[in-house]
Order: structure tokens, then C-alpha cells, then sequence
């Protein structure tokens, strides 16, 4: 009786103190329409601190502080929201992307602009309108940054897409073109001659090959004049083909949605407060994968590939998997304060992997001693790389080495300059893999997935998490095509190494370098030589869901 008491006087308690986070939030949904940014700042950050709150509604308190950060003029800080809003997946990707390219541009971060544009354009590509403009854009930061022939280049494409534009126009005209294609290379000499899209934004180029507009399809019909004369059935043909191809063309372009309002109104709504307002803004292509994917009877890099050459000769490893894509994403974390523990071997482990896996073709980045802030700085340019993949000849691989612990069911990897004073703060202050990690390569082109965590050490926060009573990372749940190795089995832990690595990484790198084994062959060895080495005492583990074939070394 007593405990059924308790237990009703909790569930009321958590009712209450969760309605009067909400109205937190809806208090800086307030003041952020009203124009109080200094206002809704202090009520979000507020938000974020209560262990009551809904954390589903995380992410858009998130993306309406970014939004008030960018409207002070506070850059780098819209910057890292805007991240934390991408990596939590939220809907409205490709606004955010554009706002994250415009805070760069305001920093005269270059390179980071360009990529956030190129990554909008990716996201935002069946809208025609907004493709227009964000190129205008990107036009724009090519031109006063002196890059005039992308810039020509950029405002080509946007007059393919919208020929009366006015203002891309206005731009393409201000550059003398006769000075270009002095300095530019021959590539470029003849993009511009020949109005071609921007190599750039291949995702762009392809969704214009694949759907052209009205104006273009002219170009696409026979020209009759050069027909013999007496090849009337050829001609005939290339009629009916050109009227067919007129016929699945007409209205195929994608309609604008209608202006949505700058501040949502209700939990739930989206705020799209963007510069051009359109409603669908966070909509994904649906035919943004590459022309030139296999169809399903054929063998292709998410199987093993056909084995035989054209002179019928078998073909090598190497050869079947030449046209294979591989990023990683690799970091070592040593340097924690002495309340959480300095560890010897991370960013030795990571350093090392990352060499190895850089000669086995990997397009490798690199952190060590990282913050939080960089982990998710890192994560969202390797998920951009991904993203841009070319389905089923990519392959993701994310390695993390330091501290790591469970919580509510997700694996939280430790920065360097977490701060944990509170069960709650581990959530905000580590880094999630299931949440911000896993998720992100799942979504992604990538054909194959491996996340390779050697974090099962002694819980970081003994005085803050004695009561969870679970050590080292928990199982996760992993959609098809992911393999993901632990250096432990689940809820167990393993001890720092003695020498320059530690033994799980150790016995990685070894057999990584062995050429022709699978990547289940090569994580059953590793998990044989860390047993034996290890006196039985440390059982590594690995979950996997893939249905193709991996090799480190051909």
C-alpha cells in the first residue's frame, strides 16, 4: 500500500514538474517570435537543464536557440547549435544547413560556407527555387572571394534552373568573362563555354540530367534537318520518343510549397524562419542517387562483385572493389581531468589506426584530445561525406577510443572537457552513439557501417552514476548493413593498456594488416589473440548486420 502511495505521489510529481518545463519552453518560443533574443536564449539554455524536461523536444529547442544566436550576430554559437540540430536529425535539414553556410561566410570561413551550401543544395534539391538562390549564394562567396570562374559557374547553373532571374543576371554580368578564361584551366574553360553544372555539386548536376525542365527538353529532341531523307521509320522513332519524353516531363518539375509562417505555433511546428520561406524546404530528392546504380540482378559493392574481367579472367580483390569510397572518422581522448582518469593509450590507438587505415584507402579525419564541441564539428563533415557517397560504393567507418558509459539504454562516448555533476549532464555533455553517431551513418549512402569502440573502461563518474549499476557500454541496436565492434563484451569493462597500445587496438592493427580476410575473419582473430593474451579475463565482442563483404587489405 505504502509503495503504490509513493509511486502515485512520483508519477504526479514528474506530471507537474514536466508541464512546467514545456511551459518554460513555450515561454522562449515567445519571446524568440517576439524578438527577444537575449530573452530566449536564457529560457532554452534553462530548458536544457532539466532532468523533467521531454528531451524529445531537444532538438527544436536547439535549432530556436541557434536561430536567436544568429540573429545577435553570435556566429560561432549558432554554429555549434545548428550542429547538434543536424546530428539529432531534425526536419528542416536543409534550412539549417544554409543558415550554418551563412554563419561561416560571417566568419570568413570559406571552405566551411562552400561545404554548407554544396550540403543545402544536396538537401534541398528537388525545390527549384531554393536551388536557385542558395547557388546565388554560393555564386556570391566565389565572386568576392575571387574564385570568378566557380562563380560563373554557379550562376550558369541558376539561370539553367530559373532563366529570368534578375538578380543571378545582375551578378553574371558584373564579371568580365574575357578574364577568366585566361587564368581559368581547360576544365573550367570549357564548363563555362558549355554552361555546365559546377563539378561541386554532383547531386545537382545528376537531378538535372535526370529531370530536365521544359525550356531544356528541346534540346533533347532530334534534329530533323540532319535526318537522311530516306530514313523516314528512324525519324519516325525519334518522334515518338521526343513525345514521350515531353509527356513524362510536363509537370515533373517540383511545385514551390506555400510560405509558412517565421515562428511555429505549436510543439511540433517547425520554424522556418529561412531566408527564401518555403514549406518543404527539408524535403530529401527522391532521385538523388546516381544514374549509374546497378540494378538488383546484378552484383554490385553492397555484395560480392562479379569475379571475372571482360577477357574472362578472374578479377582481384582490388580490382572488383576499385571504385570503392572509403571515409573514417577516428579519436583518441587521453587527456581527461584526474576526477575522471588520464588514460595512457587513445590517442597512441587512434594515431596508429589512423595511418593504417589511411593505407588502406580510407579518406582519414583525425582528433585527438577532442571536445564536445569538436566531436560534433568532426561528426557532421564526416556525415556530409557520406551523405554525398555514392550509394553502395561507400563505406563509413567511425573508431573511438577513451572513456565511454551507459545511460538510459544509449553508449555515451566522454570529451575531454565534460563536466558531470549530475546523472542528467551526461546526456548533454557526452557524446551519444547511438543517437548522434550510429543513426547519422545509417541514414547515409553508405553501403557498409562499422563502428569499432574501444571504450569499455571503468566508469568515468563513480559518484555521480553509482546507482545505474551498470559498467562498460551496453548492446545496441543496429539497422542492416552495420558491423559494430566493442573491445569488450557488453557491461563488462577492460583496463587500460601498458604499452604504446592498448590490447584490443593492438590486435586490430595486426590484423587489419593481414590482406585478404574478411572483416568478420578479422575481428574473429583479434577476438582470438586478445583472449589468449588476455588469460581469458577480456572477451571482445562485435554485433553485425551486413550482407556484403568487407576487405581492410586486398
Amino acid at each position: 500500500m505504502c509503495r503504490k502511495i509513493v509511486s502515485s505521489f512520483l508519477l504526479c510529481f514528474i506530471a507537474i514538474a514536466s508541464s512546467a518545463q514545456f511551459k518554460l519552453y513555450e515561454k522562449g518560443h515567445d519571446s524568440y517570435a517576439a524578438g527577444k533574443y537575449d530573452e530566449a536564449i536564457s529560457l532554452f539554455s534553462e530548458y536544457l537543464t532539466k532532468v523533467t524536461r521531454d528531451k524529445n523536444m531537444d532538438v527544436e529547442v536547439y535549432y530556436l536557440r541557434a536561430l536567436s544566436y544568429y540573429k545577435k550576430n553570435e556566429y560561432q554559437k549558432a554554429i555549434g547549435d545548428f550542429e547538434e540540430t543536424l546530428l539529432q536529425n531534425h526536419k528542416n535539414r536543409g534550412n539549417i544547413h544554409w543558415f550554418k553556410a551563412k554563419c561561416h561566410e560571417k566568419l570568413g570561413q570559406k571552405a566551411d560556407a562552400v561545404d554548407g551550401y554544396t550540403s543545402a543544395l544536396r538537401e534541398l534539391d528537388s525545390l527549384p527555387d531554393s536551388k536557385t538562390k542558395l547557388l546565388l549564394d554560393r555564386g556570391r562567396l566565389h565572386k568576392n572571394s575571387g574564385d570568378l570562374a566557380l562563380a560563373v559557374e554557379d550562376f550558369n547553373q541558376a539561370l539553367s534552373i530559373t532563366p529570368n532571374q534578375a538578380d543571378v543576371k545582375k551578378e553574371l554580368n558584373s564579371i568580365d568573362q574575357s578574364k577568366i578564361a585566361s587564368r581559368a584551366t581547360p576544365t573550367q574553360q570549357a564548363a563555362t563555354a558549355k554552361n555546365d553544372k559546377p563539378a561541386s555539386t554532383p547531386a545537382v548536376v545528376k537531378k538535372e540530367e535526370q529531370k530536365p525542365t521544359e525550356k531544356n527538353n528541346s534540346a533533347t529532341k532530334p534534329n530533323e534537318t540532319t535526318l537522311a531523307k530516306n530514313d523516314a521509320a528512324k525519324n519516325e522513332a525519334a518522334k515518338n520518343e521526343a513525345a514521350k519524353t515531353d509527356k513524362a516531363n510536363s509537370g515533373a518539375q517540383p511545385g514551390i510549397g506555400q510560405k509558412v509562417k517565421n515562428v511555429a505555433g505549436k510543439v511540433g511546428d517547425k520554424v522556418s524562419d529561412t531566408f527564401r520561406g518555403d514549406g518543404k524546404t527539408d524535403q530529401k530528392p527522391t532521385t538523388s542517387q546516381p544514374t549509374n546504380t546497378p540494378t538488383s540482378n546484378t552484383n554490385t559493392a553492397a555484395n560480392t562483385p562479379a569475379n571475372a574481367g571482360d577477357s574472362g579472367a578472374p578479377l582481384t580483390l582490388a580490382e572488383q572493389y576499385k571504385d570503392e569510397k572509403r571515409y573514417a572518422l577516428i579519436i583518441g581522448n587521453s587527456s581527461y581531468s584526474k576526477s575522471i582518469g588520464v588514460l595512457r593509450n587513445p590517442v597512441n590507438d587512434a594515431t596508429d589506426l589512423a595511418k593504417e587505415l589511411q593505407a588502406s584507402n580510407f579518406e582519414v579525419q583525425l582528433l585527438t584530445n577532442a571536445t564536445y564541441g569538436q566531436m560534433r564539428a568532426a561528426m557532421l563533415k564526416f556525415k556530409d561525406k557520406i551523405d554525398a557517397g555514392e550509394k553502395d560504393k561507400t563505406v563509413s567507418l567511425f573508431y573511438f577510443a577513451g572513456h565511454g558509459l551507459q545511460y538510459e539504454d544509449e553508449n555515451y562516448l566522454v570529451p575531454v572537457d565534460a563536466m558531470i555533476e549530475y546523472q542528467d549532464d551526461i546526456s548533454r555533455y557526452c557524446f551519444g552513439v547511438q543517437k548522434m553517431v550510429l543513426a547519422n551513418m545509417e541514414r547515409s549512402n553508405s553501403r557498409m557501417n562499422i563502428v569499432i569502440l574501444d571504450a569499455c573502461r571503468n566508469n568515468p563518474f563513480p559518484a555521480v552514476t553509482r546507482s545505474m549499476g551498470n559498467q562498460g557500454l551496453g548492446e545496441m541496436k543496429r539497422a542492416r548493413g552495420s558491423f559494430i565492434a566493442y573491445a569488450t563484451a557488453p557491461g563488462s569493462v577492460a583496463s587500460d593498456g601498458t604499452g604504446r597500445n592498448g590490447l584490443y587496438t593492438q590486435e586490430l592493427l595486426k590484423a587489419m594488416r593481414k590482406p585478404g580476410l574478411t572483416i568478420e575473419q578479422v575481428f574473429k582473430n583479434v577476438r582470438a589473440n586478445v583472449l589468449k593474451l588476455s588469460d581469458d579475463k577480456q572477451n571482445t565482442w562485435d554485433s553485425s548486420n551486413i550482407t556484403g563483404e568487407f576487405y581492410f587489405k586486398f
